[in-house]
């Protein structure tokens, strides 16, 4: 039975890290896309939390998102572009995401602390990954 598990295991992982990678990405591409799209609706939401330089910060978060995916879904720069899709997350879910003002922002920032979780750890991993290769 072992042996089963551990076979199938080792066909399925190839798969699922290279799906979960895909659909990782793409939540940060297609918003980052939807960004520009929407400007205007994006520029009200942020007006409403108060923030300062929107133009600005929608701007860079929506650079951030597209070239941030897309590169954790073509592999490159992974650890790195995970690290920063974090942070991002983090600034996000403090900013627009204030559950502690905002009664109904609870779930979107557990969500996004999830997120944020699968990022730190497709960080290690692909940080570990690299590194296991360069020293073969």
């Amino acid at each position: 039975m072992k042996h089963l598990i551990n076979n199938t295991m080792n066909a399925i992982t190839p798969m699922a890290i290279m799906v979960g990678r895909a659909l990782l990405g793409l939540y940060f591409v297609l918003p980052g896309i939807l960004k520009f799209v929407a400007w205007d609706m994006h520029v009200a939401l942020m007006e409403q939390h108060g923030m300062v330089f929107i133009p600005f910060f929608l701007a860079s978060a929506a650079i951030i998102q597209i070239i941030a995916g897309l590169g954790i879904i073509f592999n490159r720069y992974t650890a790195i572009f995970s690290l920063i899709l974090a942070g991002l997350v983090i600034v996000i879910n403090i900013n627009l995401h204030d559950f502690w003002n905002v009664a109904t922002e609870q779930q979107n920032f557990v969500k996004n602390m999830a997120i944020f979780a699968g990022l730190l750890v497709l960080a290690g991993f692909s940080w570990k990954e690299k590194n296991k290769a360069l020293s073969s």
